[in-house]
């Protein structure tokens, strides 16, 4: 007899060994029907295995997380099979899971997409098959004889240890895999295959460079044409491309990996960076800044040197070894150290928007999210122990503030002390309990990674969400135990000793390229009013118009709006169609009614016109939107 344990607490007794398919159907036939695997007592296992002893049974269904990874898993090997069969030359290696989808790494004559085609109707050739897929477990060398032409697997199966080797199979295909897998390849019902690109095998250089064709699959297409147009809308809000429709930000060979703002990027970096200091002034922030290039003994004493100096750009002045920063945290130590503190001084919060460069692959270069050269917007604060939960909750509430601003969510994720790390168990509780008793005190719900945080200290990090749902971790709040020691950080307490200060390392911009790139992602380049390169666009209607259309510009200037007037000889329907093109947020149309009665006609770029509205009226509604940073604007 076999008991069988649900998650529910029910049980259900089998006289003979059921498979965990029997079990489901037990449950009901359309239950099993939308069954993909099993979670037998903690480990996920094939439906088709056998349970021969009481065991605690999850099903994994079609609507779980789960399912939807292991049914990509089992397209991978669809598309692998699909490959082999128009391509019998391909040697295959390895073929996972990732965010989104899945890919497959294959050593064959380079495809374009245009090959894709014929790869997806192969596919579905085998999943209208509703092949079995089976597991079967072979010795090392049983497994080393059937791969002795496949040298990619040949090479895996070496590195494995002795003992059995799991294979799976569907038709003529076999692969050498851990599963678990869908029940046949009929499961697999919506897919796309999306882009190939080149791999070396392992990630080695020196090694076979290799066709990487990734493809995405769900359950439903409803689901695969709703992540296509996902897709399609997140190509449409691309940074790169808006960046350069708007005239923002370009890059160069010249400087691979460090971008170029023109000046109407540069109206909005000034904008973010206002706004970024007067939140900081408020907070009781003050700003500092060092040097982009140091000494080589301050890298050792900070343990860049040994550490990351693959990252970094080294130069040789007069004998001296000296780097480009990577990070500001050195030099901000440097500026601690320099005077006496004492306790009654703390906390100092001292803010640096320093340039950082790093050296990054070239292969790895993204636009504004992945680059050589950014600024982040850095602050160091230094503290008692007694003031970790207040100033950790100040950050936090300083975090909410600039993020609401922009209408962005975000989420908070802990992250513990890891297996190696510096300090004793004490420093350790002291700093995680104030991580703690300030994410309580903020009320706000919160994951723990355990084991996730940094060699030197916990650390709360935080993921925006943008318009489209993606998440991106911008802000970080870390507690360090290492630099205040490294660089021998003390302040004097009220018992007149000497004691290390407690140190907070956090961005809220993170690196402002790269929040820059997501705003223009997140507005799709239609900006709030207060953060607009151009604010304001005239439209004379002819050239007789002009000087009017310049004198306004110049008056709306001194008020402190970003104005642009079209001077070409064009129609006024095309003046607006480029304005609005350009994504101007007030479009002002300069005619002789306007001028005698000194009105203005506006149009906005969700659609509302206004036609002569005082011109005291709109400098009063919009100098209040762009002083309160409204997200939107209502004319009235």
């Amino acid at each position: 007899m076999i008991t069988i344990t649900l998650p529910d607490g029910r049980l259900k007794q089998f006289d003979a060994p059921p498979t965990g398919l029997a079990v489901a159907q037990s449950i009901s036939e359309g239950f099993a029907r939308n069954c993909v695997a099993m979670e037998l007592d903690g480990l996920k296992k094939d439906l088709n295995a056998v349970i021969d002893h009481d065991s605690a049974v999850r099903f994994i269904t079609m609507k779980d997380p789960e399912g939807l990874e292991i049914m990509r898993h089992s397209a991978a090997h669809v598309m692998a099979q699909a490959i082999l069969r128009l391509y019998p030359g391909a040697k295959l290696t390895i073929g996972p899971v990732v965010e989104e989808g899945f890919y497959y790494d294959i050593d064959m004559p380079a495809i374009s997409e245009e090959a894709f085609g014929r790869i997806e109707d192969e596919m579905k050739k085998i999943v209208q098959e509703k092949m079995p897929i089976e597991r079967r477990e072979v010795s090392k060398a049983e497994a080393q004889s059937l791969y002795a032409a496949e040298p990619y697997k040949l090479e895996m199966i070496n590195d494995l240890r002795d003992g059995t080797i799991s294979l799976y199979s569907q038709g003529e295909f076999t692969d050498l895999c851990r599963g678990p897998h869908v029940p046949n390849t009929g499961f697999v019902k919506a897919f796309k295959l999306m882009k190939a690109s080149g791999a070396y095998w392992r990630a080695d250089q020196t090694k076979a460079q290799l066709q990487r064709i990734y493809g995405t699959a769900y359950f439903d297409k409803k689901d695969l044409k709703a992540y296509l147009d996902f897709l399609e809308e997140a190509r449409k809000r691309n940074h790169r491309r808006i960046g350069t429709a708007l005239d923002l930000f370009s890059f160069h060979d010249e400087a691979p990996g460090m971008p170029f703002f023109h000046p109407k990027g540069m109206a909005m970096w000034n904008a973010l960076m206002d706004y970024w200091r007067e939140e900081h002034r408020a907070a009781g922030y003050v700003e500092t800044k060092t040097p982009i290039m140091l000494q080589r003994r301050l890298w050792e004493r900070s343990g860049h040197w040994d550490n990351y100096r693959e990252n970094m750009y080294t130069a040789v002045i007069d004998e001296t070894d000296y780097a480009i920063k990577p990070m500001n945290c050195p030099g901000g130590m440097l500026l601690y150290g320099r005077k006496h503190t004492s306790y009654r001084d703390l906390p100092i919060r001292a803010a640096e928007v320093g340039l950082v460069h790093r050296h990054e692959l070239s292969g790895v270069l993204n636009g504004l999210f992945r680059v050589r050269a950014f600024h982040q917007d850095d602050a160091h604060i230094f503290m008692t122990p007694e003031q970790i939960q207040e100033e950790i909750l100040g950050v936090l509430k300083l975090v909410d503030r600039i993020y609401s601003t922009f209408g962005l969510g975000f989420h908070l994720e802990l992250s513990t002390r890891p297996v190696k790390s510096i300090g004793t168990d004490q420093q350790w509780n002291l700093a995680t309990d104030g991580l703690k008793a300030a994410l309580g005190a903020y009320g706000a719900a919160y994951k723990i990674n355990e084991g996730d945080g940094a060699f030197y200290g916990p650390k709360i990090d935080i993921h925006i969400k943008d318009a489209l749902g993606r998440t991106w971790q911008c802000g970080t709040i870390q507690l360090d135990m290492n630099l205040p020691e490294r660089f021998d950080l003390t302040y004097v307490g009220a018992d007149n000793e000497r004691h290390r200060p407690i140190m907070i390392h956090r961005v809220i911009y993170g690196s402002i390229e790269r929040f820059f790139g997501i705003l223009v992602e997140h507005f799709a380049g239609n900006f709030p009013l207060w953060l607009a390169p151009v604010q304001v666009g005239l439209l004379p209607i002819n050239d007789d118009l002009l000087p009017f259309a310049r004198e306004t510009a110049a008056h709306l200037e001194k008020l402190g709006l970003r104005t642009e007037v079209d001077s070409r000889s064009e129609s006024l329907n095309k003046k607006v169609r480029d304005a609005q093109l350009n994504k101007i947020p007030l479009i002002l149309t300069c005619g002789a009614k306007e001028k005698e009665n000194g009105t203005v006609s506006v149009r906005t770029l969700d659609g509302q016109v206004k036609q002569g509205v005082p011109m005291a009226q709109f400098e009063q509604q919009v100098l209040a939107a762009v002083r309160q940073r409204m997200l939107t604007l209502a004319l009235a």
